[in-house]
């Protein structure tokens, strides 16, 4: 496979595991919202446990997608987490989309989109009005 092949397969990779990341975080809520009897059974329990292995299995996998992915994309994938956990919360913690964290959720994906396409969307655009 070429370069540029491997550069947008491991791009979706990153975005996997930032999705994996973001579960995470609602399993750790999750786990944060139930009162436990001791101090052990709040941090030794299967929630966090999975939680913590499921994060460092994100780290690991975000970190062999840097051998394909520009540093400089990094920051632009994991703020995705910010949507994936949004909506994650929406769904499983039952929060409330406020038209704040809609727009802003809506502005942070097209940043995404803005970064991943760069110089191309520009283009399109001064084409368009030439």
């Amino acid at each position: 496979m070429n370069k540029d092949t491997m550069v947008i397969i491991f791009s979706g990779v990153f975005l996997c595991s930032v999705l994996i990341s973001s579960i995470s975080q609602i399993l750790l809520k999750k786990s944060a919202d139930r009162t436990y009897d001791s101090r052990l059974k709040e941090y030794l329990n299967p929630l966090v446990i999975v939680a913590y292995i499921m994060f460092f299995c994100s780290m690991m996998i975000t970190m062999y997608c840097y051998r394909y992915v520009d540093v400089s994309a990094g920051p632009i994938f994991e703020s995705a987490g910010y949507v994936f956990v949004g909506i994650l919360g929406f769904i499983f913690l039952k929060e409330k989309f406020t038209v704040k964290k809609t727009i802003g959720m809506i502005l942070i994906l097209l940043g995404i989109v803005v970064f991943s396409f760069g110089g191309e969307i520009f283009n399109f655009i001064s084409k368009m009005f030439a």
